[in-house]
């Protein structure tokens, strides 16, 4: 959906991030404040200490990497795009290099219809293949909010920021394996 889309939330977290979503927008309206929403989709990247319910991307790998349990919520058949934080920061930059052209404005970031993966169908075999042995898995109920599928609609982004994501799925996921490996040490404690 785009940016212009009504906000629903399904979760309290939902509720939190669209909340600072309004604040932002506001101010940028009442004070002319030069202020960019991004409304950030599944963002992960080297340095990311992911725990199971948020950073998952980074938290199935850390989990792997350190032997312990990945549990999978419904049927791990949901799609999620996600984004390399790299290009988060290229489309930081390019809202900063636009700012008079386009304060006030509220941009889904996002990895977008190029970026997508399921949450473990998919993801499991690229990670089986970096880890080198098949992963064992558990299986639990869905949980309350969770979306079969959502992707970022990235256009409005592309179009006024001049900004598309580089970074594609496996070579995200293997950058951050490997970042992963080399630092286990500073995973133990998690």
């Amino acid at each position: 959906a785009s940016e212009e889309q009504l906000l629903d939330f399904h979760s309290p977290y939902g509720c939190s991030k669209g909340c600072g979503d309004q604040y932002v927008r506001d101010y940028a309206r009442i004070y002319d404040l030069p202020t960019v929403v991004f409304r950030q989709s599944c963002i992960y990247g080297k340095r990311q200490f992911g725990v199971e319910d948020q950073g998952w991307v980074a938290w199935f790998i850390i989990a792997v990497l350190s032997g312990k349990p990945i549990s999978i919520y419904g049927d791990g058949k949901q799609v999620r795009d996600i984004l390399f934080v790299d290009d988060l920061c290229d489309a930081y930059d390019a809202a900063f290099q636009r700012l008079p052209q386009v304060k006030g404005q509220v941009f889904n970031i996002g990895g977008g219809r190029s970026n997508t993966i399921s949450i473990w169908v998919e993801f499991k075999p690229i990670l089986e293949k970096l880890f080198g042995s098949e992963i064992k898995t558990s299986y639990g109920d869905w949980r309350p909010g969770d979306q079969p599928v959502f992707i970022s609609d990235i256009r409005k982004a592309h179009k006024m920021l001049e900004w598309s994501p580089k970074t594609g799925v496996e070579e995200g996921i293997s950058k951050l394996f490997y970042w992963v490996r080399d630092n286990l040490t500073l995973f133990k404690s998690l």
